[in-house]
């Protein structure tokens, strides 16, 4: 498995949904009358991409082109907090699809906004020599630093784990194909038909069958026929051509061609997105190590499975997020510790309500409560990712902290080295941090009968049957979700290099 995140690049746009209902037709045109309409925003392209991949427990970088006016603002507050943005340029407007919909059926799509991915700042694209232009410094989730966003992009491509480019002809794949083409991670290449060919050398390419016809300039024969000329004419190391209800077709260098069906029956769903989900779910399996077909086998899975649940137009966001949903009363700052609510000094922090009202509001508003426990002692980056990654799984996340004295009870004398009190404040300070809870016992499951998470979050290569508090999820109706560590980012391993350093 490659250490790094799953870094998309390509062009975001901003899905607007209008649903109502449409009982007559209009008395002055031969149309259906919308009534009673309500709007749902997400991101699309590029963005959905990212959305569904972090959703499903990646940490997940999108490069994109976005703009300063009304549709790029919504954008980035809809992504916020879910996947980390690096943004480039954008001339012209956020390119917007609305739906008029009725009845789970769309009636009529409005396109607004041309907005293209323009060159850096001086005026050119980078063209390879990626270190010249990054430095030699790592890409860090988060980081802000004095260079200019095309150095973050460089560097996020350079320290990814597997890259997925969707290319939707806005530019942005354009403006970054000289650094893909130096990428040492697995790229898997999303074709639309406003863009480019593919890089030579990508480690899977998956068009639809529509985008399948377009690359084969009029000759298609089928999709077994195209995927094998795909795979020659591209000189790229698989081909997946996606067929919607039928799976995908695969071609891969010296293999014989496999179709691969999906897992269950989909009829009548809405399949928008389903390729951005194909996509994703291929690279993150390519990144952690899987081969073309066992990558396109769970690619083909994960797509069914999100038409089945409804699709693109079943995914709902809040752009506040569950900070602004639930406003914060005045007074000292909490943390809910299994012996009850234990106050910390205001000064230590704006956000004064309890951990325990915050997972009641969270469920009081029909939203998704994500939990995940640890004693936090030298927040690191690893630290970081596992948190972000956390918090894409739901609304709201709340951390659990062991206390001073349950650190010393399993870490021995010398820790923690950062007292609690230290440790809640750090923690809170987090975006993607909504809430943190106290506990003075070895593990959490007293606290976890309290907060009951939707969602229970561990890092590590735990089996679920070495969790203590995993049957306390569970007998609550949550899940428990085992997620994976950056590899060489550990407290020990700091302690270590600080004391050797003295």
């Amino acid at each position: 498995m490659r250490p790094g995140p799953l870094v998309v690049v390509g062009d975001t746009l901003l899905d607007v949904d209008v649903e109502g209902e449409a009982d007559r037709l209009c008395p002055d045109a031969p149309v259906p009358v919308v009534a009673g309409a309500r709007e749902n925003s997400r991101p699309g392209g590029a963005g959905l991409a990212a959305l569904l991949a972090a959703s499903a427990g990646a940490e997940v970088v999108l490069i994109t082109a976005a703009g300063d006016d009304e549709s790029g603002r919504r954008l980035r507050e809809l992504l916020s907090g879910r996947v980390e943005v690096v943004r480039l340029p954008l001339s012209g407007g956020t390119p917007t699809k609305t739906r008029i919909r009725a009845r789970g059926q769309t009636l009529l799509r409005l396109d607004t906004g041309e907005g293209r991915a323009v060159t850096g700042p001086d005026g050119h694209r980078p063209r390879g020599a990626a270190s010249r232009l990054s430095g030699s410094a790592p890409y860090v989730p988060g980081a802000r630093g004095s260079g200019s966003e095309l150095r973050r992009a460089i560097a996020a491509i350079r320290g990814a784990g597997a890259i997925l480019a969707s290319d939707y002809g806005l530019g942005t794949v354009e403006v970054m194909r000289g650094v893909l083409a130096e990428a040492t991670a697995p790229l898997v290449w999303d074709p639309h038909p406003r863009g480019r060919a593919p890089l030579p050398g990508c480690a899977l390419v998956t068009p639809s069958e529509a985008e399948a016809r377009l690359l084969c300039a009029g000759s298609y024969g089928s999709p077994d026929q195209a995927a094998r000329r795909l795979l020659h004419d591209l000189d790229v190391e698989a081909v997946a051509i996606t067929l919607g209800a039928r799976g995908a077709v695969l071609a891969r260098r010296g293999e014989r061609l496999l179709e691969i069906a999906p897992p269950f029956p989909v009829s009548g769903a809405d399949p928008c997105g389903a390729g951005d989900r194909f996509a994703g779910a291929a690279a993150l399996a390519l990144g952690g190590g899987a081969g073309a077909e066992e990558a396109v086998r769970h690619a083909v899975e994960a797509a069914t499975r999100f038409v089945g649940d409804g699709g693109a137009a079943a995914v709902r966001l809040s752009a506040s997020g569950p900070r602004e949903r639930f406003p914060l009363e005045e007074g000292g700052r909490p943390a809910a510790g299994a012996d009850g609510e234990r106050f910390l000094p205001p000064e230590l922090g704006d956000r004064p309500r309890t951990p325990l009202e915050l997972a009641e509001a969270v469920r009081a508003a029909g939203g998704r409560l994500v939990a995940t426990g640890g004693c936090f002692d030298l927040l690191h980056a690893g630290h970081v990712s596992l948190l972000r990654r956390a918090r894409a799984l739901g609304d709201a996340l709340i951390v659990c902290v062991n206390s001073d004295d349950s650190v010393r009870g399993l870490k021995g004398p010398g820790r923690p080295v950062v007292n609690e009190e230290d440790r809640v404040e750090v923690l809170r300070a987090l975006e993607c941090v909504d809430g943190v809870a106290v506990f003075d016992e070895s593990t959490p499951v007293s606290l976890i009968e309290r907060l009951r998470p939707d969602v229970w979050v561990k890092g590590g290569d735990y089996a679920e049957s070495d969790l203590p508090e995993a049957e306390t999820v569970r007998r609550a109706g949550g899940e428990v979700v085992i997620l994976p560590l950056v590899p060489g980012r550990s407290t020990t391993d700091l302690i270590a290099a600080a004391r050797a350093a003295l």
